[in-house]
C-alpha cells in the first residue's frame, strides 16, 4: 500500500532508519520535485538523480525511502491527492454529491497533459508502475466510489446485475479524454455533468436483457419470389 505520510514521518516503509531523523519538509520537497521532473521530462526519461538534484537532496535519502522510481512517482501523486472521505449520506445521489464537494478534480498538477500522457504510456510498459498506480488509484476517490455504488446496490437503488466496475472505469476515462482531446483539465462543473448525465442515470437504469442470437439453423430463411 502506498503511504507517503508514513514515509515522510518514519523515513522508510516498514524499516528502521539509521542516523538523523528524516526532515518532513525535505520529504515534501522531494515529492514536489518528483512531480516537476515528471511533468518536464516524462516518466521514461525521469531519473532518481534528476529528482535528487532538483530537491537538493542526497540520492541516499531517496533510495532509502523510495527504492524505485515507480514508488516515488506514485507517492508523489498520493501526497498531492490524499484519499477522499466516504460521505455516506444514506442515498446514492447524496453520496455522489458529497464526493463532489470533497475536492476540485483539477487541484494540483496531476491533470497536466504531460503527466497524464506520460503515465498512461509508461504503465503499459512498466508492470511495477502499473501495479503501484492501480493500487493508489483504488485507494483514492475511485475506491470510495466503489463503496458508494455497493451500498446503493444493497439499498436497492442500483440493480444487482449492474456492472459496477464498468461505471468506475468510465470516470477516469472521461477525465483523461477531456484533457487529451480538448486540453482542458476537468473541473467541478465537468465532474458534476458526469454524475448527473452518466453515472447516476447509468447506475440506476434497469439492466437491459440482451436477446439471444439465433444460430445458423434457426435463422428465418429469406422470402423467395411470389409463385
Amino acid at each position: 500500500m502506498t503511504d507517503p505520510e508514513r514515509r515522510l514521518t518514519e523515513g522508510e516503509t516498514g524499516r528502521q532508519t539509521k542516523g538523523r531523523p528524516f526532515d518532513r519538509s525535505r520529504g515534501e520537497a522531494i515529492l514536489e520535485a518528483a512531480l516537476e521532473v515528471l511533468s518536464e521530462s516524462g516518466y521514461d526519461r525521469m531519473t532518481m538523480d534528476m529528482v535528487a538534484a532538483r530537491a537538493r537532496a542526497g540520492k541516499g535519502a531517496l533510495y532509502r525511502r523510495w527504492p524505485s522510481k515507480a514508488e516515488l512517482v506514485v507517492d508523489a501523486l498520493a501526497f498531492q491527492h490524499p484519499t477522499l472521505l466516504d460521505p455516506d449520506t444514506g442515498s446514492l445521489l447524496g453520496d455522489l454529491e458529497g464526493l463532489l464537494s470533497c475536492k476540485e478534480p483539477s487541484d494540483g498538477d496531476f491533470f497536466k497533459t504531460s503527466i497524464v500522457a506520460g503515465l498512461a504510456t509508461a504503465c503499459s510498459r512498466d508492470p511495477e508502475l502499473a501495479g503501484a498506480f492501480r493500487e493508489w488509484f483504488l485507494e483514492t476517490g475511485y475506491g470510495v466510489l466503489r463503496l458508494i455504488l455497493e451500498r446503493a446496490v444493497d439499498r436497492g437503488e442500483i440493480p444487482k446485475e449492474r456492472d459496477l466496475e464498468l461505471i468506475i472505469e468510465i470516470v477516469p476515462a472521461l477525465f483523461v479524454s477531456r484533457l487529451l482531446t480538448s486540453g482542458k483539465p476537468p473541473d467541478l462543473a465537468f465532474a458534476r455533468r458526469i454524475v448527473d448525465e452518466v453515472i447516476y442515470p447509468l447506475a440506476t437504469a434497469p439492466v437491459p436483457v440482451r436477446p439471444v442470437a439465433k444460430g445458423p439453423l434457426e435463422q428465418v430463411p429469406l422470402a423467395g419470389p411470389p409463385e
